[in-house]
């Protein structure tokens, strides 16, 4: 057993060392887990972007082949909006198949 002038020293040194662990295993982990997920927001918005100019890019496209008119152009919108449709139907559908969980 520790002396009472030894005690003092070895609390101190208890503390320091459980501020270190602390550190290391929660501040450092938390840190590249905010990195993370930085990246991880920012190439989302990224794609998000992209969805939506490649949607505009493929409802253009649909007008450019129709005849001209007006009606012919409101038809190219409505197609355009199923089109997209189609695309989020099946990319929600692919990411339903994939989870593992079970339903009750």
């Amino acid at each position: 057993m520790p002396g009472a002038t030894e005690l003092p020293q070895l609390v101190t040194e208890f503390v320091d060392m459980s501020k270190e662990y602390l550190r290391q295993e929660t501040v450092e982990p938390a840190k590249r887990l905010g990195r993370f997920a930085g990246f991880t927001l920012g190439a989302a918005f990224l794609f998000a972007i992209g969805g939506v100019l490649l949607a505009i890019a493929a409802m253009r496209g649909i007008i450019y082949l129709l005849p001209d008119g007006p009606n012919w152009s409101a038809l190219g919108y409505i197609l355009g909006a199923l089109a997209i449709g189609v695309v989020i139907g099946a990319m929600v559908g692919i990411a339903g198949s994939g989870s593992d969980s079970k339903e009750v």
